[in-house]
């Protein structure tokens, strides 16, 4: 899988390292010839998202591409839980991204498709509580809490590189600001997972259940597919120099 990220960043890289040297070009306005500069237009944006909050700063090396560099971070959540395999946790995300993307705009006007990579280290913090006398499952395993349990863990995206596809739009309000939206995914491969259990739970009469349950729970999510991408949605406003 990481062979698989690298040669995927190493590519959008070279195709990014391409339209940032991409010369002045001649284009044709209602008004006649023109030159499209590298330094002009230029612009700032602040957005928030599911990554994180942050900015970024664009420069369009034509009419057609542009290139943006920025960074999300931040502890924020967008849920106050997180399911998996019948378990429900509660989620605290601590977000620190850095991201280069080229922006294609096919018809010169404001839909994109955005393609880059980013440097990724992430955390999330996974905590769930059970009283005692409680039932509660894990990893479809039914359970009855003998005593107060606790599960807690992290799942970890760390100091990677990872490629990213994405689609968005920017329509402009005046002549200086804009609003954009975008959606996308990083494919970042499965995440490190911990998981731990306290306490003790019985299931068909068996104590000694629930560390085995909690582990195959872990590895599941460790091998499982639906991890191997890390979803993108963001909004923001711009200011074009």
């Amino acid at each position: 899988m990481k062979a698989v990220r690298i040669l995927l960043s190493a590519g959008i890289l070279t195709a990014i390292a391409g339209t940032t040297f991409a010369a002045d070009e001649r284009i044709v306005t209602d008004e006649g010839v023109a030159t499209f500069s590298f330094l002009k237009p230029a612009s700032v944006r602040a957005e928030v998202g599911t990554t994180g909050y942050g900015g970024a700063i664009s420069y369009n090396a034509n009419p057609h591409v542009g290139v943006t560099l920025g960074y999300n971070g931040g502890n924020i959540s967008w849920t106050d839980d997180l399911s998996i395999n019948g378990s429900k946790y509660d989620l605290d995300m601590d977000n620190n991204n850095v991201y280069l993307n080229a922006e294609i705009r096919p018809w010169a006007n404001w839909l994109y498709v955005a393609t880059g990579v980013a440097y990724l280290d992430n955390d999330y913090d996974l905590d769930r509580r059970i009283g005692a006398g409680n039932n509660f499952t894990v990893n479809h395993t039914d359970f009855n809490a003998t005593t107060d349990v606790h599960i807690s863990g992290k799942m970890k995206y760390k100091n990677d590189i990872v490629p990213y596809l994405g689609v968005g739009f920017s329509p402009a309000i005046t002549n200086r600001w804009g609003v954009f939206g975008e959606v996308g995914a990083y494919y970042t491969g499965n995440p490190e997972v911990s998981l731990n259990a306290t306490g003790t739970a019985v299931s068909g009469g068996n104590p000694l259940l629930l560390q085995d349950k909690v582990k195959e729970e872990e590895r599941k999510i460790r091998d499982k597919g639906t991890y191997e991408w890390l979803p993108v949605a963001k909004l923001g406003v711009s200011f074009r120099f």
